[in-house]
C-alpha cells in the first residue's frame, strides 16, 4: 500500500511548514486555472505532507480570489488524501476566547455567488452528500492532538463562511449571534465542498482572533489585533499539525473516500471527452 499523503492549507499566519524536510516545490497546472501558490512537497518525519499557502505566499490574494478549485484539483493530483484547513477566525461565543482552537463540524454559507463551488459542470452533473461536511476522524485526531500540544480546544460548532473582505457590520455581527454560529470566517467554503468532491478527508484547525465586533467589553476586530493573535496561534497550529500527522493511519476508516459512487447523474455516455479528461482525477475511477 502507498504512503498517505498529508494536505495542510495554510491560512493567514501560515504561510510555509519550516518542519519539512526534502522539500521540492511542485507547479501544478489544472483545467481550473493556477493554484494560488506552488505546492510545498515534503516530510513531516515520517509522513509525506503537501503544504499550500491559500492566500499566496506573502498573502497576496483575497477571500473571494483564491482559485479554490484549483487548490483542491492540485491536491487531488498529487495524492493528498486528508487536508487539514488551518483559519484564522473570529468568535461569537463568550467561551470561545481569542487564542482557543476549534475545531467546526458544520458550515454555514454567506458568500455571495461569486466563487465556483464544484468541479461538475460543462456536461457532467453531480450531486453529493454534504449534511456532515467534516471528517469527523480526522476532526477527533485533530482534537486530540491539540490536547497534546497544550491548546485550549473546542470540537463541533458552525462556522459562518462571509464573503469578505470587510469585517462584519455590528448588526450583521449580533444577527449571525442569534443564529447560534460559533465562529466566523471567510474561506472554508467552498473549500470544504470542494474537498468532498474530489473525495479528500477535510478538517479545520480555526484559530479564534477576536470577538468580531459584538462583544462590547472588548475593541472591535482590527487587522492588527489578529496579526498579533496569530503570531501566538501559528507556532501551536504547526504543532497540532506535527502531533496529527504521527496519528493518522494508512487505511481511512471515513466514507469520504467513496463520495462520489452514487453522486454522478449523467449518462456516462454523454460526458463529452473533455471534460471526462479535465475531470479524471476526480471521477476517473467512475468513468
Amino acid at each position: 500500500m502507498s504512503q498517505p499523503v498529508i494536505g495542510v492549507i495554510g491560512g493567514s499566519g501560515l504561510y510555509q511548514m519550516d518542519e519539512l524536510i526534502e522539500v521540492r516545490e511542485e507547479h501544478v497546472e489544472t483545467p481550473f486555472g493556477a493554484p494560488s501558490d506552488a505546492y510545498i512537497c515534503g516530510m513531516l518525519g515520517n509522513v509525506k505532507m503537501v503544504f499550500l499557502p491559500r492566500h499566496g505566499r506573502g498573502h497576496r490574494l483575497l477571500p473571494s480570489e483564491v482559485n479554490y478549485r484549483a487548490n483542491i484539483y492540485g491536491m487531488k493530483t498529487l495524492g493528498v488524501e486528508r487536508i487539514i484547513s488551518v483559519s484564522a477566525v473570529g468568535s461569537m461565543k463568550e467561551a470561545i476566547v481569542p487564542g482557543h482552537i476549534v475545531i467546526p463540524d458544520q458550515f454555514f454559507d454567506r458568500t455571495q455567488g461569486k466563487r465556483a463551488s464544484t468541479f461538475f459542470g460543462k456536461g457532467v452533473a453531480g450531486h453529493v452528500q454534504f449534511a456532515d461536511p467534516v471528517c469527523d476522524d480526522l476532526a477527533q485526531v485533530l482534537q486530540s492532538s491539540a490536547k497534546q500540544v497544550g491548546a485550549v480546544v473546542h470540537k463541533g460548532g458552525t462556522y459562518l463562511c462571509i464573503e469578505g473582505p470587510n469585517f462584519s457590520t455590528r448588526a450583521e455581527s449580533n444577527i449571525y449571534r442569534s443564529w447560534g454560529v460559533d465562529i466566523i470566517g471567510m474561506t472554508n467554503i467552498p473549500e470544504a465542498r470542494l474537498a468532498r468532491e474530489a473525495e479528500i478527508c477535510y478538517a479545520t484547525v480555526a484559530l479564534a482572533t477576536d470577538y468580531d465586533c459584538w462583544h462590547a467589553e472588548h475593541d472591535d476586530v482590527s487587522v492588527e489585533a489578529v496579526i498579533a493573535i496569530i503570531q501566538k496561534n501559528v507556532a501551536t497550529a504547526r504543532g497540532i499539525i506535527q502531533a496529527a500527522a504521527k496519528q493518522l493511519g494508512n487505511a481511512r476508516g471515513c466514507g469520504c473516500g467513496a463520495a462520489l459512487e452514487f453522486a454522478i447523474m449523467t449518462d456516462k455516455s454523454l460526458i463529452p471527452e473533455q471534460t471526462r479528461r479535465d475531470l479524471a482525477p476526480i471521477i476517473g475511477k467512475y468513468l
